[in-house]
Order: structure tokens, then C-alpha cells, then sequence
């Protein structure tokens, strides 16, 4: 039987995750002075030692190319991640299809993911009032731009001042130029009226806040090993631990959230998982930044006296109106580009450009079939040419030794992708719940999803995709490959975009929603969560940017809190 054993230090705050949300809420409440306890499920991360930026791929493992543990290639930036964790299984239900990703490393997938930064909107914040659909945000977009303002002012994020009506401006550093194929994207975009504008990442273009400008070596999904693009531990966890006020312990897969007599929480149960012991973390406040599927999971299992439903879920709504972002893919190749002489195509690790959503008014006039929108991602250029172009090029692709070699750069960077990224509206249907019959390595109960697209996700992606090949076609271009079969129009499965968001909704009413205005527990009002769950519904926007500044407007409410003394330290 393994050990129990608790921490003999009682701390002010215990954050339970270390991505963008448990990331910023560190930074903030260990400034105000907060003495915090960080418990990471994965290893220690440190991208200055441990980035593989400059790694070359024929010094890796069949050319670096992606595996079952390294999904998006040999060289990305995680560690024990992916969706399949050894020892970590979760379950379906019958009939639905959801990839749960976990991120087992100190800063989570802010190692790793497109860095793509964009502004909910003012009508992302009230979608039910505008179509009936879904539910409508306890706050409104003027509550959030100054935490949008002050996030966008630390991690730095390049854009455009477009003055577009649902995708804000914000506090931008200067755009890369676009590159070649992403100008012949624009000059189509342009003649079928789409908008397309400079993309805004998180990845600077000028210093900032002590930290060098991008050097364009174009690797930002392997760690960014000079701190150029946004990553919790660089921008917010390793400045935290300077104040000598965070202290950070990795490998602590945390079970359960622990409560008194009062019913209010008195600390986190987790199991180290070097040593399989089950240690106690006492604190004060609780901060609850798993991600939302994960944070949904050690909610469920806080069961007591109580709460036997699990912790802070009177409402019945932890788990509930699970979210994704619908995703559907269509690619080509544009003559035009072939047989250009070399050139240099660097960049910054991703688009240069992007399409937001331009049709609301139509959309809101009835003149679409489906609810809400998406943005536009595009890629392409000098990569290496994928199957689907060999596959429109049989005469071109052929021989061997210099005649191959020949061939090949005829074709060199002629491909072009887009993929869309668009609004789920909240179901019923979609959720997570404990599998009562599964636990992983640890003897955690684990969740079983529960998930479903409506007709609106479903038509939304044919719209996507009969975009995609009107671009392509107006370009001068062949279209060579759609994502899935037509039945559905090529929509990702739920979860594979990474998106997760909303098991356990903010509001106005405890009997509708997990959690007040501030992301406190209706139920346990020193239990605060700053990942994903919090959310009302899942623009097409990327929601790591609005995580940050939900989860920094968060921090300081516990901070204005303590210090009225309506929660206690």
C-alpha cells in the first residue's frame, strides 16, 4: 500500500497546472506576495536546456517524421503527451468518437501549440441573444479587453489595426511580411471578397519585456529555446519562481480537491508518480488549471459527504456542454509556383496571414445554413511536397538519382492548405462523466466522453470546404486533397483540434452554472478554476489568448478578494 503522507506547510494558494491558465495565475498572485504551491502531472521543462529548435532531421529517427508517441513529428515539444498516455487511458461511450490530448510537462501545450492570438469578440461573448442558440456569457467583451490589453502587453503578439466589428484589434507588435504563395492567397481571397490580413501570434517580431525578437528559424512547435514566442514557463512560471514565492513540484498527478467540515477546500490529494506515494497539499485558495477535460475529472472525483456528486457541482453541470472547434482540411498545388528557382521562404513558425470570419450579417440576415463561423489558417509554400501532390504528378515524379532530384524541385513549394477553424455551439449531447469501471496507473477513476456534432458544425464545415476549393480554383489551382469523407464534410473528430473547452461553465445562476463571473465555485468560494472549462461557448477564435486573460482577470479578483478579506489567506 502506498505511502500518505501531507506537506507540514500550509500554503496561501495551490494552482493545479502549469499551462497558459496556471501560468498566469502564478505569475500574477505570486507578484501580489501569495505564498504558491504548483502541482504539474508531467516532468520538468525547461525550453533554455531542453528545446530542440535547431535540430536536424537526418540526425532523427526515420527523418523526424511523426509517430504514435510524437504525433506531430520526432522533434515537437512534448514530452509523455499526446492522445494516448501510457498509463492514462480515458474511455468512450458507444457511438462517440473524442480524442483527449494531455500535455505531461511543466507549461503544457504552451511548448508547443500554433500560438495563434485572437480576441473573442462582443457578439462571442452574447451568441445566445443573437440566434437563440447556446448560452450567453455572464460578462461581456468590455470586461475582458483590459485583461486582453495587459496579457497581449506580456507575451507579445504581432497583427494588424483592421477595425473589424467581431475580430478586435489589440496592443499588436509589427506583422512579418507575407510570403509568396500567402500573397497569391490574398490576391484570391480578394477577388471572391474574403478578407485576408496578417495573422496575429504570439511570437515577437521586437523585443519585449527582456526577451529577443524571432530569429525566424521557423520551429516554434519544437520549444522556442531563446523565449521569442509564448511559453508559460518563459513568460510566466520561471519570473514567478524569482520572487521566491512559487515553488513548483512535477510529477504530482492530482487525485482530488480535499475538503473541511465548513465545506470549504482545505487543499489537492495527488499521487507523486515517482514514488507512488499519496502526498497532501494543504492551501488556503485552490486553483483549479488542469485543462478543462482534466480539471472536469478531479471535480467528479472530489467526492464527500458534501458533495457526492463531486465538488462544486450542485448544478449538475461539471463535465456538461463539452466543446471543441469544428475543423475540416482542403489542400492543392499552384502551378504558378512551379519551376521557381530557389528562394528563401523563412518565417515565423506559422501563417503570415489568415482569414477572419467575414459573413455574421449574412449569417445573422438567415442567408447560411448554419449558425456562427469560423477563421480561416493557411499553410504551404516550400515544404516538402505531401502524397497528395505526388499523387496529381505522375508524369512528373519519376526516374532516379539527378532526374528524381530534378523532378522534385520542379514541384518544390507549389502546395497550398487551408484549414478552417469555426464555432461549436454547447449540446447536451457532449460531455464527460467518471467511467465507473476504469482507472489509470495511478488509481484515479477516469472520464468517458460523450460527444456529437449538431447539423450546424456539420454544414458549417461543407461551407468550409466549398471555400477552400473556391480559393484554390480562383488562384489557378488543383485541388488534391479534402479531409474525411463527404457524409460529414471532412469534420475532425471531437477533440482533435485541441480546443477543449466548458465543463464547468461560468454564469449568473448557481443552478445553471459551475461558477460565478469571477471563475469562483458557486459551491466552495475559495475553489477558483483559470483553464478552459470556465468557458460559455467556443468562438472560432483560438482560445488560449482569451484563457490567459480570463485566468489573469481571475487572479486579480482572489487578490482584491483576500484583501477585503471574502476569501482568507
Amino acid at each position: 500500500m502506498a505511502q500518505v503522507s501531507a506537506t507540514p506547510k500550509t500554503y496561501d494558494v495551490v494552482i493545479v497546472g502549469s499551462g497558459a491558465g496556471g501560468g498566469v495565475a502564478a505569475q500574477v498572485l505570486a507578484t501580489a506576495g501569495a505564498k504558491i504551491c504548483m502541482l504539474e502531472a508531467g516532468d520538468w521543462f525547461d525550453y533554455r536546456k531542453q528545446s530542440t529548435m535547431f535540430g536536424w532531421p537526418y540526425n532523427a529517427p526515420h527523418r523526424a517524421a511523426s509517430s504514435k508517441d510524437k504525433p506531430f513529428g520526432y522533434f515537437d515539444a512534448t514530452l509523455a503527451g499526446g492522445w494516448r498516455v501510457k498509463g492514462e487511458p480515458y474511455t468512450s461511450a458507444p457511438g462517440s468518437d473524442w480524442r483527449w490530448w494531455r500535455a505531461r510537462m511543466l507549461g503544457g501545450r504552451t511548448n508547443h501549440y500554433g500560438r495563434i492570438s485572437l480576441r473573442m469578440g462582443p457578439y462571442d461573448f452574447k451568441p445566445y441573444s443573437r440566434d437563440g442558440k447556446g448560452f450567453d456569457w455572464p460578462i461581456t467583451y468590455d470586461d475582458l479587453a483590459p485583461y486582453y490589453d495587459k496579457a497581449e502587453g506580456l507575451i507579445g503578439i504581432f497583427g494588424s489595426q483592421e477595425g473589424l466589428e467581431n475580430t478586435p484589434d489589440g496592443k499588436f507588435l509589427p506583422p512579418p511580411a507575407p510570403r509568396g504563395y500567402e500573397r497569391l492567397i490574398k490576391m484570391g481571397s480578394d477577388k471572391l471578397k474574403i478578407p485576408c490580413i496578417p495573422s496575429r501570434l504570439a511570437i515577437l517580431t521586437r523585443p519585449l519585456n527582456g526577451r529577443p525578437a524571432c530569429h525566424y528559424c521557423s520551429q516554434c512547435g519544437r520549444s522556442c529555446g531563446v523565449n521569442a514566442n509564448f511559453n508559460s514557463p518563459g513568460v510566466h512560471i520561471f519570473p514567478a519562481m524569482k520572487t521566491g514565492n512559487l515553488e513548483v513540484r512535477t510529477n504530482a498527478m492530482v487525485r482530488e480537491v480535499l475538503v473541511g467540515g465548513d465545506g470549504l477546500a482545505t487543499g489537492v490529494s495527488y499521487v507523486d508518480k515517482k514514488t507512488r506515494n499519496e502526498v497532501t497539499v494543504r492551501a488556503k485558495i485552490v486553483v483549479l488549471a488542469a485543462s478543462c477535460c482534466e480539471t472536469a475529472r478531479i471535480l467528479l472525483n472530489s467526492k464527500s459527504g458534501q458533495f457526492p456528486n463531486g465538488l462544486a457541482n450542485s448544478s449538475g453541470l461539471v463535465g456538461r456542454y463539452l466543446m471543441d472547434t469544428v475543423g475540416s482540411d482542403v489542400g492543392g498545388y499552384l502551378p504558378i509556383l512551379q519551376d521557381l528557382p530557389p528562394f528563401n521562404e523563412d518565417g515565423v513558425g506559422g501563417m503570415h496571414m489568415y482569414m477572419p470570419w467575414w459573413q455574421y450579417k449574412e449569417q445573422q440576415a438567415g442567408k447560411l445554413p448554419f449558425a456562427r463561423g469560423y477563421h480561416i489558417e493557411i499553410g504551404g509554400g516550400r515544404s516538402q511536397p505531401d502524397a497528395s501532390i505526388f499523387g496529381e504528378w505522375p508524369e512528373q515524379i519519376g526516374g532516379y538519382g539527378t532526374s528524381l532530384k530534378q523532378s522534385l524541385k520542379r514541384i518544390y513549394g507549389i502546395e497550398v492548405a487551408f484549414s478552417g477553424r469555426g464555432e461549436m455551439i454547447p449540446n447536451a449531447d457532449s460531455y464527460c462523466e467518471i467511467d465507473p469501471d476504469t482507472v489509470d496507473e495511478w488509481g484515479i477513476p477516469v472520464p468517458r466522453f460523450h460527444f456529437k456534432w449538431s447539423q450546424d458544425e456539420i454544414l458549417q464545415a461543407k461551407h468550409m470546404q466549398e471555400t477552400f476549393q473556391a480559393i484554390i480554383e480562383t488562384m489557378g489551382g488543383v485541388v488534391t486533397y479534402k479531409s474525411g469523407a463527404e457524409n460529414n464534410w471532412g469534420i475532425a473528430p471531437g477533440g482533435f483540434i485541441i480546443h477543449e473547452v466548458g465543463a464547468a461553465r461560468m454564469g449568473a445562476d448557481p443552478k445553471t452554472s459551475v461558477l460565478n463571473q469571477n471563475c469562483q465555485a458557486w459551491d466552495c468560494k475559495n475553489l477558483f478554476v483559470t483553464d478552459g472549462a470556465p468557458f460559455v461557448s467556443n468562438a472560432d477564435k483560438n482560445p488560449t489568448l482569451t484563457i490567459t486573460a480570463l485566468g489573469w482577470r481571475t487572479s486579480d479578483y482572489i487578490v482584491d478578494q483576500v484583501k477585503k478579506l471574502n476569501v482568507k489567506v
